[in-house]
């Protein structure tokens, strides 16, 4: 099971706001995280849209981060593309029991249990943290690009 490649990349796209610090013009950040500037753009509309990021229009425009990368989570970022992470569809709006039974049985609730320390999970790694600990991989390894 992995992650969207959408939400692989709207990781990368915030991660890159938040080393660089700075208004980015969306081809540069398409450029930096390796993402066609299209998609970059149909991303960045989402996290704006999540208020993760904001927008600016006209020659001087661009994206920046709306708040700190220490404000910042991993399931901030992934349910902004994804919608709430659930490790099943038969905890989600709109989805039945595919097995037609009424109320909770109980795979459903192991599958709620398991959504929710997957969240909590999420919710414990933020950016400002991640970024910190890449920096401290990137120091320690010679065999890095720095």
């Amino acid at each position: 099971m992995f992650i969207t490649l959408e939400s692989d990349y709207a990781v990368r796209i915030i991660a890159c706001l938040a080393v660089s610090q700075k208004r980015m013009d969306a081809k540069t950040i398409s450029e930096e995280t390796v993402v066609t500037l299209r998609f970059s753009l149909k991303i960045l509309r989402k996290l704006v849209a999540k208020g993760l990021v904001k927008s600016f229009k006209g020659t001087q425009g661009g994206y920046l981060l709306a708040k700190s990368p220490a404000e910042i989570t991993l399931k901030d970022v992934i349910e902004a593309i994804e919608g709430t992470y659930n490790f099943n569809r038969c905890l989600g709006d709109g989805y039945g029991c595919s097995r037609g039974m009424s109320g909770m049985c109980c795979f459903q609730g192991a599958f709620s249990e398991i959504s929710d320390v997957v969240r909590e999970k999420l919710e414990s790694y933020n950016f400002k943290d991640l970024l910190d600990r890449q920096a401290e991989i990137d120091k320690n390894c010679p065999h890095r690009k720095k």
